[in-house]
């Protein structure tokens, strides 16, 4: 039989997935190191248990201890995985821009989650950062992992992402891209590589709002970089022990929004639900394109799953709020601007006369048929006329059900009314959205064109 023993035995070997539509237009072969395919989805697995079993063996922990951390909420997943099967208790800080997601994920493995101000320095009391410290100083048999200046972070990386990386590629790969946080990734990852090839490039992505490029390129710690952003993930206010800036050839910076509309790239076009710094580093490495050649292996590293950011780089509503994706025009904007919001229907069993009544009275040209609660057909004023000419009007007493075609579709009212081609054709004249409080509205081919 095969089994692991435990499910951190799971850890590491991740598999790298070639980048095909998106990096179409490049020159060189785009691989993807898809670190989502450990337990906790993210790369922070391997480090969070590289922390915690280094800080065993110091004895800085001991068994039914407390387990402390300052978290974007990825290290706490690999912080508490490893805490439900060792034994131990965790509370983690984190600040009140990381997705709700994120959040739950750590409560539903039992951790105490204490959310902090995003837009406080970081030795202000108010800090995750400062939060977790004394925490650290007051409750016993605690240890506070502090990914940031804690060098197994790097070491992990340099132990096992960068050895995987140089065994799957046999030793090709000329190039890594990674979005750069803690700097324990791109620091262990680049110093494996570059021991075993010199000439290998190592480029972090970072975003505005961070202290990492102007450093790097200057040596100048620039307060003024510093504002608040959106991306999750990568850059920083302060200069994490982890980052090793003799190790990394270039930073590039990237906007929220080009990495938050990459990301729903890669998962509509490469079937890859990730992360929003992985659409953060690849959108950083088209930027780059002019730098890469055909013979070039470039290693994309990405830290965590999509189904962190559901509420957010996933959600339209969020995306459109911010400026990321076009506001278009839905049928819930359609049904606000209709001045006649009257909804009719008739039933199966009603007659043609019936029908033609309702629809000469009302001035309505289409109405769904109902079977009881359910839409079963619709009828056209063509079809009812059609039906009457054709006809002696003797035989107008049959039922609506006689003569009906289709049901009309429904659609959800934050469907795009672009999207309403979809649905409408010559037999299908119209569709049903229901709205917030129930109410149904029917949207008909010139509704369309009074709003085009």
């Amino acid at each position: 039989m095969q089994f692991h023993q435990t499910i951190l035995e799971t850890i590491g070997n991740t598999p790298l997935i070639k980048l095909n539509k998106i990096t179409a237009d490049l020159p060189c072969l785009v691989l993807l190191k898809n670190e989502t395919f450990n337990p906790g989805h993210s790369i922070k697995d391997r480090m969070a248990l590289k922390m915690l079993e280094d800080a065993e063996k110091r004895g800085d922990i001991k068994p039914g201890g407390t387990i402390i951390e300052c978290t974007s909420g990825n290290t706490g997943m690999g912080l508490a995985i490893a805490a439900c099967v060792k034994g131990y208790r965790c509370i983690f800080t984190t600040n009140d821009k990381q997705s709700k997601e994120k959040m739950d994920l750590l409560k539903a493995l039992g951790a105490e989650v204490i959310v902090c101000p995003t837009n406080v320095g970081p030795e202000d009391p108010r800090s995750y950062y400062s939060v977790a410290r004394k925490l650290s100083q007051e409750v016993p048999n605690s240890y506070w992992c502090n990914q940031y200046d804690n060098l197994s972070n790097r070491q992990a990386h340099y132990e096992s992402t960068g050895p995987e990386i140089w065994a799957q590629t046999e030793g090709k790969v000329t190039h890594i891209v990674v979005g750069v946080g803690t700097g324990g990734t791109i620091s262990g990852v680049g110093r494996y590589l570059k021991e075993k090839n010199p000439d290998i490039k190592i480029w972090g992505i970072d975003t505005y709002g961070s202290v990492f490029k102007k450093y790097h390129e200057t040596g100048v710690f620039d307060e003024k970089e510093i504002y608040p952003y959106i991306t999750e993930g990568i850059g920083e206010d302060i200069l994490p022990a982890n980052v090793d800036f003799s190790i990394i050839d270039h930073f590039e910076k990237v906007a929220d929004k080009e990495g938050a509309v990459m990301a729903r790239r890669l998962a509509r076009e490469e079937g890859m639900l990730l992360g929003y710094s992985a659409g953060s580093a690849l959108a950083g490495l088209l930027q780059m394109k002019d730098h890469l050649k055909p013979d070039d292996v470039v290693v994309v590293v990405v830290h965590d799953h999509g189904s962190r950011y559901v509420g957010k780089i996933y959600n339209d509503d969020w995306m459109r709020e911010r400026g990321f994706i076009e506001q278009e025009f839905r049928v819930k904007d359609l049904i606000n601007q209709k001045q006649d919001k009257r909804f009719l229907s008739i039933k199966a069993t009603d007659t043609v006369r019936q029908a033609f009544e309702i629809m000469k009275a009302q001035d309505f040209s289409q109405m769904p048929v109902l079977q009881g609660e359910a839409f079963v057909g619709s009828i056209s004023e063509n079809t009812v006329l059609a039906y009457l000419l054709e006809n002696p009007l003797k035989n107008a007493e049959v039922p609506v059900s006689a003569i009906m075609g289709e049901p009309f579709p429904v659609v959800e009212e934050s469907v795009a009314v672009s999207q309403l081609r979809n649905y409408l054709h010559k037999n299908i004249p119209a569709v049903l959205a229901k709205d917030q409080t129930g109410q149904y509205h029917i949207i008909t081919q010139w509704d369309i064109i009074q709003v085009v």
